[in-house]
């Protein structure tokens, strides 16, 4: 079995046994943080977490993202899509997610955060009509 790159929020908690340090080195802290509010049942959006050992992987790979975890990335993409009802990329319904970096250990102001990506000229303009607020798109 290949080793698991990717975990829905919903499963870091179990998956680790709620093992704080394990959960931090392998989802950094950001991953471990949305795991633990998601089995805390609070309402976090459906998301999921790319493992610490996802970017160990690809340096491994010579900067390349090999085919495995690129399908799936594809794979929880699809999952999300079955969660919220939307698709990325649609321009009547587009799923919209947020990326944000992580690391073992805190790193203020050295990583970024991309917003609202899958929103680009013809979406907005279906964002604004499912919404019934063009100022919202």
């Amino acid at each position: 079995m290949s080793k698991k790159f990717l975990y829905l929020f919903k499963e870091g908690h179990d998956a680790f046994g709620g093992d704080q340090t394990t959960m931090k080195n392998i989802l950094g802290g950001k991953g471990a943080g949305l795991a633990e509010m998601t089995h805390a049942g609070m309402p976090v959006p459906q998301g999921f977490t790319i493992t610490t050992e996802a970017c160990t992987q690809y340096y491994a790979d010579h900067r390349e993202i090999n085919e495995e975890i690129r399908a799936d990335i594809f794979k929880y993409m699809g999952i999300l899509e079955e969660q919220t009802g939307k698709k990325f990329g649609d321009i009547e319904n587009p799923l919209l997610v947020s990326v944000r970096s992580g690391a073992r250990m805190s790193m203020p102001g050295m990583m970024d955060t991309i917003l609202n990506l899958g929103l680009n000229d013809q979406a907005v303009e279906g964002l604004a009509k499912k919404t019934d607020n063009p100022r919202f798109a």
